[in-house]
């Protein structure tokens, strides 16, 4: 931010108004689906002036979870970034758009953000099934046929996230207005907050996702239960100094890894994709707005549970250009092979779709010069020379593998 003279100013502010007043104009909703990179950005984000490292990779994609889901967005968050920058009291990022709705935002421990998030939808299936009872005597017994217009509707959208918002918008201002009384009006309107089915999230990092909270995400995609899981994945415990994770690749220096890093990233993707119901993606903003944008609203949808890894630039990676490049150096990490983009979507092989989607082409940049524009790999070429050789050799061969492994998959699961 620069301090400006305002009278000199005064003129952009009409800019400004015009933006934030975008989501309330019809025309611009109804052209631009907010499902779509273009739509999304007309959307209020609900994740504003955090706390986070300039340049951080971890926040864009929870600022556009927000524009998506975030009005009925629950968020389970491991301890880690993205519960420092998400809410470092007495101060929080997240907010309410104009109907006073926004995420609801709770931090557990390190280790238990998917148990904790799986509570929270375990609760929320309790509150709305015994609804669901209730408003199911109401299609056939309402007290007039607006209220039994409304509960019929309700029910026909009810594992629908974004049409059972307007559904049960709809029921309770039937409901309200109708003379009705009795178990069911007393029990929808004490209720109304639990009424919509919600967005339920669970955030962390590699730290949590691949090591200390592993066995509990595990546990929690076994269940089958709709809970999504958000990996920002830093490649490394970006919070606690920059410690080694399972989710570092061959070669990087961390702490713990002083010499380079000797074993390959773990596979977390494949390990969720073997259940064989559970939605997992692989994302990186940067390198693919899109594919992003598809990836996020296909594992919201998708009535189970979900994993989404997103690729992370973080300051511990000490890139060369600078953390202002961070999204750069998303795409650069695609186009060397470094990272690679797919999805896997369980529920496209009941409409006829492939099931496995690889999103990102052959490597067209040098994986060894993407390698060297990061200290984390650099400064083992600086201290110990014939190492990095030999581990970055061998770290690009390990990426070369995981191409040609993701394009197996493709004629796996893509022609089913």
């Amino acid at each position: 931010l620069a301090m400006a003279n305002m009278e000199e100013n005064v003129g952009v502010q009409k800019y400004f108004d015009y933006a934030v007043a975008l989501d309330d104009k019809a025309d611009v909703v109804e052209k631009f689906k907010e499902n779509t990179v273009k739509g999304s950005q007309f959307k209020q984000p609900l994740l504003e002036f955090s706390g986070a490292c300039a340049g951080c990779g971890e926040t864009p994609y929870a600022k556009l979870l927000t524009q998506l889901f975030g009005d009925r967005m629950y968020i389970a968050n491991a301890t880690g970034c993205t519960s420092i920058w998400g809410n470092s009291s007495p101060s929080t990022p997240y907010t309410l758009n104009k109907a006073g709705k926004g995420p609801a935002w709770c931090n557990s421990l390190f280790e238990d953000s998917a148990e904790f998030g799986y509570g929270m939808e375990l609760a929320c299936q309790t509150i709305r099934q015994r609804l669901k009872g209730q408003i199911e005597g109401l299609v056939e017994n309402g007290c007039n046929d607006d209220v039994k217009a409304a509960a019929k509707e309700y029910l026909d959208t009810y594992d629908c996230g974004k049409m059972n918002a307007v559904a049960s918008a709809k029921l309770l201002k039937a409901v309200e207005a109708s003379s009705c009384d009795g178990e069911a009006k007393q029990m929808i309107l004490q209720y109304k907050d639990y009424l919509n089915k919600k967005s339920q999230w669970a955030f962390g990092g590699d730290g949590w996702a691949y090591d200390i909270g592993f066995g509990g995400l595990d546990h929690v995609i076994a269940s089958g239960d709709d809970v999504n899981i958000m990996v920002f994945d830093t490649e490394v415990y970006s919070n606690t100094g920059g410690q080694s994770s399972k989710s570092t690749p061959t070669g990087a220096i961390a702490q713990f890894a002083a010499g380079g890093k000797a074993t390959k990233k773990k596979d977390l993707a494949s390990i969720a994709m073997s259940y064989g119901y559970v939605y997992v993606a692989q994302i990186a903003m940067g390198a693919d707005f899109n594919q992003t944008v598809k990836a996020l609203t296909e594992a919201e949808a998708y009535h189970g549970p979900s994993v989404i890894i997103a690729y992370a630039p973080c300051i511990n990676h000490g890139i060369k250009k600078g953390m202002s490049k961070a999204m750069t150096e998303e795409e650069l990490a695609v186009k060397s092979g470094y990272w690679h983009l797919f999805r896997y979507n369980p529920a496209a092989k009941a409409e006829g779709k492939p099931m496995f989607t690889l999103d990102s082409k052959a490597p067209t940049e040098d994986y060894k010069e993407f390698l060297n524009g990061e200290v984390r790999y650099n400064s083992l070429v600086r201290q110990n020379p014939a190492r990095a050789e030999e581990l970055f050799a061998k770290s690009e061969e390990e990426a070369k593998a995981r191409f040609e492994y993701l394009n197996k998959l493709v004629g796996l699961y893509g022609n089913e």
